[in-house]
């Protein structure tokens, strides 16, 4: 079994595409273990920096933390022993190391450490959090920027320095000059990794920024297109990249883009259109109504065979 050390895995991490696996459900809305292991398998087929088991795609918010340890271990078992898989750490600072205790029972690489619970906090206050949640663990940790837990240049900064397990900064803002100043500061300390929703929007310009890998939620059902739009994002063919955002992503967004929490519930659709489906998203969200899903379905089919 490969064991990633903090540095090994902020290197694999940012050479390759990144995926959030959505966590299936069955009908009644209880894990259906047997069908997500089945799904693990065939995304790890493919060629991935690493799999984020339970995290935001997953549901993670509306996983119970014995849900959240039985996922993250039916991930690692499942997928292949050099496929990099990261578990959720989030809520308050307590629970988090809690969690991040429990990734590390259940063989997870490493952590993605969502923001606090509700509460705003201030910078001092965001750092003591991320310190503390690093110091619990000997796993390598990524913070995600975003909602109520927006870390500036100079608190990253000062992360870096103080917690050597902090591998790398998500970021789920899109502030074009709080990312160059992280990574003028910081260069190749950690791997920088694009989280907007449907982050295929924004990898181009952020390639630039030094960003040289994504979480990309549309892998899930489009594996084949995914990995060429990335491929054509790192390589600079803006004419692809161009294209494919024409003819798939931004008319893909515009119906993720209807309801409050489409981003998750658009990617459960999508599995239910390629033939893998992962059941009903769990409240608060909602499914796709009918005719939005036959939108997506037809929206698909209309891609080249070989990337739908």
């Amino acid at each position: 079994m490969t064991s990633y050390t903090p540095a090994t895995l902020r290197s694999r991490l940012g050479s390759g595409l990144l995926s959030f696996p959505v966590t299936h459900f069955k009908d009644d809305l209880s894990f259906d273990e047997d069908a997500y292991r089945e799904n693990i398998i065939r995304l790890a087929k493919y060629d991935v920096g690493g799999l984020f088991a339970a995290g935001g795609t997953g549901e993670f918010f509306s996983l119970t933390p014995g849900e959240v340890e039985r996922v993250v271990a039916a991930a690692a078992h499942s997928a292949p022993d050099d496929t990099p898989i990261l578990a959720p750490a989030g809520y308050g600072t307590t629970t988090a190391i809690e969690f991040a205790a429990a990734a590390e029972r259940a063989g997870a690489d490493g952590i993605l450490l969502f923001p606090p619970y509700l509460t705003e906090a201030n910078q001092e206050g965001l750092a003591r959090h991320v310190e503390a949640v690093c110091r619990s663990t000997p796993l390598g940790v990524v913070v995600y920027s975003r909602a109520n837990a927006v870390y500036s240049a100079d608190t990253i900064a000062r992360l870096a320095d103080s917690c050597p397990n902090l591998i790398g900064y998500k970021d789920g803002v899109g502030d074009i000059d709080t990312m160059t100043r992280i990574y003028t500061r910081l260069a190749d300390r950690l791997t920088y990794i694009g989280g907007l929703p449907t982050a295929e929007t924004f990898a181009l310009p952020y390639l630039e920024l030094g960003v040289t890998t994504y979480s990309s939620a549309i892998f899930n059902f489009l594996p084949e297109f995914a990995l060429d739009f990335y491929n054509a994002v790192r390589e600079r063919r803006h004419d692809t990249v161009t294209r494919m955002l024409t003819d798939f992503v931004l008319p893909y967004t515009e119906i993720r883009n209807r309801q409050s929490g489409y981003a998750v519930s658009i990617v459960k659709a999508g599995m239910t259109a390629t033939g893998h489906s992962a059941g009903p998203v769990r409240p608060p969200l909602t499914d796709l109504s009918a005719p939005e899903l036959e939108e997506l379905t037809q929206l698909i089919a209309k891609l080249p065979a070989a990337t739908a």
